[in-house]
C-alpha cells in the first residue's frame, strides 16, 4: 500500500487539531452570518484573525516567535505576493477606467450591439473564451468584472448575478486551457498528454457549460438593455478595455495587461478625450488601490492561516484518512475527487492542491487500474469547483473586491460551478467517459 506509506502518519488527535482553525473560521463567519441572516455583518478579516489566533495556540510546544514565523511564511509566499500585485493594479485600473468613462462606454457599446436576451449568455461565452485563451481565471475576472458591475448598474440587474456569470466562465477556461497551471500540474502528475486530458475533460465541462448557457438564454433577459446611445466619440473610451481583453487573449502576463490598460486610460485623458487631469487620475488610482485593502488583508490572513494548518499536518491528515479504505474503481475516483477538494479547501489554491495530492492520486489510479486521463480531469475539475465556491479563494475575493460585495453573495448564482459538480458526480457513478484504449503509463 505505497499510497499510505508515502506520507508520515498523523494521529487522529493531531490531525483534527490541525484542521480545527477551519472549523473556528466557519463557525464565526458562516454560522454567525446565517443566524443573523446577513453575510455582510461579519467581516471576513475578523473571522480569519480569530481563526489564526486559534491556529497559533494549537502549537503549544513552540515559542511565539516561531509560530508567528510559520504564519508569516505562509502569508508571504511568492504566489500570495504576486496576487497582491495583481490586486493593486486591478484596483487602480478599475477605478481609472471608470473615472475617464471607459467602462460606461464599453457597457453602452454592449447594450447597443446585443439584444437584451443575449447579453448574459454573451458575457458567459466571452468569459469562457478569454479564460481558455489565457489559461487563468484571475486575468479573466480582472478584465470582465468591472464591465459586469457597470452593466448591472445600467440595466438594474443584480450585480452578484452578473459577476457570477464571469466567475463561472473564467473557471471553464481555467479548467480546460492547455496553458493553465492546473492543467499542467494535473497532466504531469498523472503522466498523460494534455490533448488527451482535454478530450476527456471536455466530456465533463462542456455539458455543464451548455446547461448553464441554456439557463442564461432562458432567464438572462435584462430589462431596459439594448436602448443605450453610443456616440462615435465613445469608441476612444472603449480602447483601454479592448487593449486589456486583447492582450489577455493573446497570453500577455496579467500584470503587463493591467499596466497597458492604465497607460491607455492616461493617454486618452491626456489627448483631451476625457475631462480629467493627471492629478485627478492619480486620485482615481489611489482610491482604487485603497478599495482593495480589505481584500489584501484577507488574502494575507488566509494564506498565513493555511500555512499553519499545513505545517501542523492538516493536509497530510486529510490524505491519510481518505486513502485508508478504497474497494472499487468508482470508490477510488470518488476518493481522488474528495481528496483534491478537501486539500483545496485547506490551501485555497487549486494548483497547489493538485501538486499536493498528484502523486497519491497516481498511485491510487495504478492500484485500481484507473485511466490516467480521467484522473487528471478529476484533479483539475474538482479543484476548480472548490476554488470557485470557497469565499476565501483568490478569484472570489478578487471579484468581491472589484464589485464591492461579500464573496458569499455569488454562491446562489454560480450555475456553471454547481452544474459542473453534478456532471462530475455522474461521471464517477457511471464511470464515464469510456475510452477504447487505455492511456499508456
Amino acid at each position: 500500500m505505497g499510497n499510505k506509506q508515502s506520507i508520515q502518519y498523523i494521529s487522529t488527535g493531531k490531525g483534527l487539531l490541525a484542521l480545527s482553525p477551519i472549523v473556528v473560521f466557519l463557525l464565526l463567519y458562516v454560522v454567525v452570518s446565517v443566524i443573523i441572516g446577513d453575510f455582510y455583518k461579519m467581516p471576513l478579516s475578523i473571522a480569519f484573525i480569530v481563526a489564526s489566533m486559534w491556529a497559533l495556540l494549537c502549537m503549544p510546544k513552540m515559542k511565539i516567535a516561531e509560530r508567528i514565523n510559520i504564519f508569516s511564511k505562509g502569508a508571504a509566499n511568492g504566489n500570495v505576493l504576486y496576487m497582491i500585485w495583481i490586486f493593486f493594479l486591478a484596483g487602480a485600473f478599475s477605478a481609472l477606467a471608470k473615472g475617464i468613462g471607459a467602462i460606461d462606454a464599453t457597457v453602452n457599446l454592449a447594450l447597443a450591439s446585443l439584444p437584451s436576451t443575449f447579453i448574459v449568455p454573451g458575457l458567459f461565452i466571452t468569459a469562457c473564451f478569454i479564460s481558455m485563451s489565457i489559461g487563468t481565471s484571475v486575468g479573466t475576472i480582472v478584465a470582465l468584472t468591472p464591465f459586469a458591475c457597470q452593466l448591472a448598474q445600467s440595466t438594474g440587474a443584480d450585480t452578484a448575478f452578473l459577476v457570477s456569470v464571469v466567475l463561472g466562465g473564467s473557471f471553464f477556461g481555467d479548467n480546460l486551457s492547455f496553458i493553465s497551471d492546473t492543467t499542467i500540474a494535473a497532466t504531469r502528475s498523472q503522466k498523460v498528454k494534455m490533448n488527451d486530458k482535454f478530450k476527456t475533460n471536455l466530456w465533463i465541462a462542456l455539458p455543464a457549460a451548455l446547461i448553464t448557457l441554456g439557463v442564461y438564454i432562458a432567464t438572462g433577459n435584462l430589462e431596459g438593455a439594448g436602448h443605450a446611445a453610443f456616440s462615435s466619440a465613445s469608441w476612444w473610451h472603449v480602447l483601454p478595455y479592448l487593449i486589456v481583453i486583447v492582450a489577455a487573449v493573446i497570453g500577455v502576463n496579467v500584470l503587463i495587461v493591467l499596466t497597458l490598460g492604465i497607460f491607455a486610460c492616461i493617454a486618452i485623458a491626456l489627448c483631451g478625450l476625457a475631462d480629467t487631469s493627471l492629478i485627478e487620475m492619480c486620485g482615481f488610482m489611489g482610491d482604487g488601490i485603497r478599495d482593495m485593502s480589505d481584500l489584501i488583508i484577507v488574502t494575507l490572513l488566509a494564506a498565513g492561516l493555511l500555512g499553519v494548518i499545513s505545517h501542523n499536518g492538516g493536509v497530510k491528515y486529510i490524505i491519510q484518512v481518505l486513502t485508508r479504505r478504497i474497494d472499487s474503481s468508482r470508490g477510488a475516483q470518488a476518493v481522488i475527487a474528495l481528496l483534491v477538494s478537501l486539500v483545496n479547501l485547506c490551501t485555497a489554491n487549486n494548483t497547489i492542491a493538485i501538486i499536493t495530492v498528484g502523486d497519491i492520486a497516481h498511485k491510487i489510479s495504478q492500484q485500481f487500474h484507473l485511466d490516467g486521463r480521467k484522473v487528471a480531469s478529476l484533479l483539475d475539475t474538482c479543484s476548480c469547483i472548490v476554488q470557485c465556491l470557497i469565499p476565501y479563494g483568490a478569484q472570489s475575493l478578487m471579484a468581491a473586491g472589484l464589485a464591492h460585495l461579500s464573496p458569499v453573495a455569488f454562491l446562489p448564482y454560480l450555475y456553471y460551478t454547481w452544474a459542473l459538480a453534478a456532471i462530475v458526480t455522474l461521471s464517477i457513478l457511471l464511470n464515464l467517459p469510456h475510452h477504447r484504449k487505455k492511456q499508456k503509463k
